[in-house]
Order: C-alpha cells, then sequence, then structure tokens
C-alpha cells in the first residue's frame, strides 16, 4: 500500500542536545508498505478520505516529538472497513466508518473511570503514536471508531473528525457566551461558527493581520464582525476559543473578553504564552484548555452536525500531493479545510 512518512533526519546519539525536533525531521514522503493485519478488537479500513489537521503539521515540524520513525500521520480518517479482528461487535464488513485523533486508551486509570479517557495517561493517538490515514489502509481500535452521518460524502465528513470534534469541545467549554470571538478561521473555526450561529450566539472572528480572505470567509459564514488578531472586537467578549497555535494570542484574547470572561485554548500545541500583567487575568477571567476528546464527544457531535446543518468547506489532494496540502495549510492558504483523498475517490468527481 501506498503512504506517506515522516521520518526523523537524525536518531543518532551524537544529535546536539537540545536540538529542536524539526531540524531532525525530512519532508513527508510517499513509502510503500504491506496492508496492515487487524488484531484482536481492530478493523483495517480502507481508506478514502484524510483530513490535513495543523496537529500534523505540528508532528511534520517537529513541535511534537516523534514518537518512533517515521510516523504515518492523519486523524480525521474516513474509510470503509475490509477485515473485523476478533472480538470486534457493532461494526461490519462494508461499513463506512471514521477514526480520530484518540486512538487508544487503557479504561483502567482514575482519569478513565472519572469519564475523562481524554486525560488518559496511557492514551495513544491516531497519526502519532498509532499510524494514521495519510495511507490507503490502516487499523484502528474498533472501540475508537464512529459510525458516520449519511448526509455528508467522504470528504465532506472528514474534517468533522478533529477540526469539529475539538472545535466542539471547546465550544462546550466556553460555556453560554452570547457573544464569542474564533482566533484562527480555518478548519475547526469554519465548523464551530455554524454550531455557535445555530445555537443563537454572536460570531466574532479574528485572522492573521492582511488576511482579507479569511476575514471575507467569516463574514460570509454569518460572522458580526471580522478582523486581525492584534486588534479589539468592537464589544467585549464574553469568550474566546483560540483554534491558532500562538501563544501571543492569549494576552490579546484576555484584552477582549469581559470581566468574567473565558479564553480556551484549542490546540494540542501551543508555542510559549509571553507574559502579561495580571490586570488582563483579574476580573475572574479564566484560561482553559482543550485536551483531545471523549468517544462521547465524538457521538454527541456527529449526531449535532446534520441537524444545524454544519457544512464543510474543503480542498481536496492527492494522498501524493500531502506535502502540499500541509504547506497550504500552514501558510494559511485555505479557507476551511484541506482533505487528501485517495485515487477512487478523485475518479469520482470530488478533486
Amino acid at each position: 500500500m501506498r503512504a506517506i512518512a515522516i521520518h526523523s533526519r537524525d536518531t543518532s546519539p551524537a544529535a546536539p542536545a537540545g536540538i529542536r525536533a524539526h531540524a531532525a525531521c525530512e519532508p513527508p514522503r510517499l513509502i510503500e508498505r504491506p496492508v496492515p493485519t487487524p488484531e484482536a478488537g481492530q478493523v483495517l479500513i480502507a481508506v478514502s478520505a484524510c483530513g490535513v489537521c495543523r496537529t500534523d503539521l505540528h508532528i511534520a515540524d517537529g513541535d511534537l516529538p516523534l514518537p518512533h520513525s517515521p510516523v504515518i500521520p492523519g486523524h480525521e480518517i474516513v474509510g470503509r472497513i475490509v477485515a473485523l479482528g476478533t472480538g470486534v461487535t457493532g461494526f461490519a464488513h462494508g461499513q463506512r466508518v471514521g477514526v480520530p485523533w484518540l486512538g487508544w486508551t487503557c479504561g483502567t486509570c482514575a482519569h478513565c473511570l472519572r469519564g475523562e479517557e481524554n486525560l488518559c495517561d496511557d492514551a495513544r493517538f491516531t497519526g502519532y503514536q498509532i499510524d494514521g490515514g495519510y495511507a490507503e489502509y490502516t487499523v484502528a481500535d474498533a472501540r475508537c471508531c464512529f459510525a458516520l452521518p449519511d448526509a455528508y460524502d467522504d470528504a465532506e465528513v472528514a474534517p468533522l473528525l478533529c477540526a469539529g470534534l475539538i472545535g466542539y469541545r471547546a465550544l462546550r467549554m466556553a460555556g453560554d457566551a452570547p457573544r464569542l470571538g474564533l482566533y484562527g478561521f480555518g478548519a475547526a473555526a469554519h465548523i464551530i461558527a455554524q454550531v455557535a450561529l445555530w445555537q443563537g450566539r454572536s460570531l466574532y472572528a479574528f485572522s492573521r493581520p492582511g488576511d482579507d480572505s479569511a476575514q471575507a470567509f467569516a463574514r460570509r459564514l454569518g460572522a458580526t464582525w471580522a478582523g486581525a488578531s492584534d486588534a479589539l472586537p468592537p464589544v467585549p467578549l464574553d469568550a474566546a476559543i483560540l483554534f491558532a497555535p500562538v501563544g501571543a494570542l492569549v494576552p490579546a484574547a484576555l484584552r477582549a473578553v469581559r470581566k468574567g470572561g473565558t479564553v480556551v485554548c484549542a490546540g494540542i500545541h501551543m508555542s510559549d504564552i509571553p507574559s502579561f500583567p495580571y490586570s488582563l487575568l483579574w476580573g475572574e477571567r479564566r484560561i482553559v484548555s482543550v485536551a483531545n476528546l471523549t468517544r462521547r464527544d465524538g457521538e454527541q457531535f456527529l449526531a449535532l452536525a446534520p441537524q444545524v446543518p454544519v457544512r464543510t468547506e474543503v480542498t481536496t489532494f492527492p494522498l501524493a500531493d500531502a506535502a502540499e496540502a500541509m504547506a497550504r495549510v500552514r501558510d494559511g492558504r485555505i479557507n476551511g479545510a484541506a482533505v487528501l483523498v485517495m485515487d477512487g475517490l478523485q475518479q469520482a468527481g470530488l478533486q
């Protein structure tokens, strides 16, 4: 099978101590691998589409250290089951399923027993510790797979599996928040904006300074206001969600929210947060982070999305062009989400 892999450039003991991981990663490249065999509790999936998430960039750029080499990224996987391991129940051969970032949890630690499986210390993640969906086939723990709503085709539903799910968890952490700010108007924001507007909230969108395209995109979706991330909105916000992994946006968002407001940091990784005066936090403002997702998040959001209905805007790329897709996401040259598709999906006319 074909797969896109990220290799460590230098894993030798002689590598300088403290070297940034991105200096030790090669560019993503196409490789050939045997089709994997599902073990007990797993399903083998023929991948039809896989979304490109910013976390994939953090892995490729070395912001997250490689757990092994090579890594096959991708955790917004859509495909059909072609083989079932022993003990799998609830799924059938040929069924369409989705696979998210959360790929395995122990089920026995204190976090798991409290219903906080997203915080499991031994959790394993798809496209990181577990080979992901930048490939023609992948295996997944059946417990972490989702049946997908019929309202979406394969490319359209892929971004819901991380941009949507993590965004949904972040939205819930923002509370009721009638006036909601979204920093970084990419894949997650364009999905959660639709949910927030459906819920009756007023939306304020922030993008990189000069990114007129993203700001126009936000207004087209229904944002009350859209502007640069270094600007203040016309009114104080009740909450803000940071999808952009830029630590400097934390004090910027604190300036934008009212007393008692909440700033939600929604990324797996964020650059360092600069120091800021206590006065920005004072007034019972809160900063909270979102860590991964739970299976319950997935069940709730995938049931909700068709009711809104959430419509994803996607730009598709063939698997072999994964590096280009990742570069365009990195540079902010995608409105909505980038999705890798296998040859059969391209031939169906979605490219």
